[in-house]
């Protein structure tokens, strides 16, 4: 959470897992709501008294889901669970890398929702009594001796009879339920807020950083041009002392000034140089957009592979389940056919000692 938000809400527990959302088209597929697992943390908002789920991945809140006490989380599998929010309407998933997590987020998420179903009763009871004009009883049935509304008598100061008609009391239920909605409509309307300033912060911070890094070159090519700058005054200097002392040069002394000259322009040449690669570095300021859609389309291309190796390691594992069951049906087939061997063994026995006997009776 950002600064401003620790102030007001605090993380009671947070976890690792992929985050998924319902596809609104089809209601059944699931599309993939971050790049990588991200960190998903139920908070406590003490002065609304709410409980919400917020997870924040790259430049925008993936998840900010406040709990209700009618929501459900549900474990579809041994490591993925899902619960819908009818605010947001959609429907949001959780993947997991090991069961007991999910059997933690899922009993955290039953105590959060039992807090927020006695946290929502307590208010409503305050609501009642700083408004007892809401509670106000229905009026009596219409009499059948009269065709207008009775009149209910609420005694009030000094003992003063007011009168309140049965359609003013319809009017105090409809004045209700337009608070109710007031109010729910607010904290729908302070949670998209509050969605669009964590990525405003989050993309300002990228920003600031990647501006930081920029300015920093800058600053390293522009101490380096002042140095170059400082070498040639000084060249410049020693040119003209000599030029003051000799007064009419030789051949040598022009000699050496055309080479002091030429080093002038060769160093004018590379101040130039580094003046064109400082615009090249101003100019690459705009491309930290498309490096970072680069990133994470590598993101993705590594997310993919991953979710294939996981497959590829649930058939590995379904195949050598396959193949040690065959081999289990491989060998009790080889234990059969040695005990019908044996037994075929212990029947030729038999005849041979059955033919020998027939052959002593022949021969006597």
């Amino acid at each position: 959470m950002y600064p401003l938000h620790r102030e007001r809400e605090q993380p009671i527990f947070s976890a690792r897992a992929h985050v998924f959302q319902i596809d609104p088209a089809t209601k059944r597929n699931w599309l993939p709501a971050s790049k990588h697992a991200v960190t998903v943390s139920f908070f406590y908002d003490a002065s609304r008294n709410v409980y919400r789920i917020i997870s924040v991945g790259g430049t925008k809140a993936i998840i900010n889901s406040t709990i209700t006490p009618n929501m459900t989380f549900t474990k579809t599998s041994q490591k993925f669970g899902q619960w819908a929010d009818s605010r947001a309407n959609t429907v949001y998933g959780l993947g997991f890398s090991t069961e007991q997590q999910l059997q933690q987020f899922a009993e955290q998420f039953k105590e959060v929702k039992e807090a927020a179903r006695l946290a929502r009763e307590k208010s409503q009871e305050r609501y009642e009594l700083a408004n007892p004009a809401l509670n106000i009883a229905a009026p009596q049935e219409l009499s059948e001796d009269r065709h207008s509304p009775p009149l209910l008598t609420v005694n009030g100061p000094g003992e003063e009879k007011l009168f309140r008609s049965k359609s003013a009391e319809v009017e105090l239920t409809v004045e209700k339920e337009r608070v109710k909605k007031m109010l729910s409509e607010g904290s729908v309307c302070e949670i998209n807020l509050e969605a669009e300033l964590f990525t405003l912060q989050d993309s300002n911070a990228k920003l600031v950083a990647a501006l930081q890094e920029a300015n920093g070159s800058v600053e390293q090519w522009k101490q380096q041009l002042a140095e170059y700058q400082e070498e040639t005054d000084r060249l410049r200097e020693q040119v003209a002392e000599l030029e003051a002392q000799l007064g009419h040069p030789a051949a040598a002394a022009h000699t050496d000034k055309e080479e002091l000259s030429r080093s002038l322009e060769e160093l004018e040449a590379l101040l130039s140089a580094k003046d064109q690669e400082i615009h090249s570095l101003q100019s690459k300021k705009t491309d930290v957009g498309e490096l970072e859609r680069e990133r994470e389309e590598a993101i993705q291309r590594l997310q993919d592979l991953e979710r294939r190796n996981t497959e590829l390691e649930r058939q590995i594992e379904s195949t050598e389940k396959t193949l040690a069951f065959s081999r289990e049906e491989q060998e009790k087939a080889e234990v059969e056919v040695q005990h019908f061997l044996e037994a075929l063994d212990v029947k030729i026995c038999d005849l041979n000692d059955l033919r020998q006997s027939l052959a002593n009776l022949v021969d006597k």
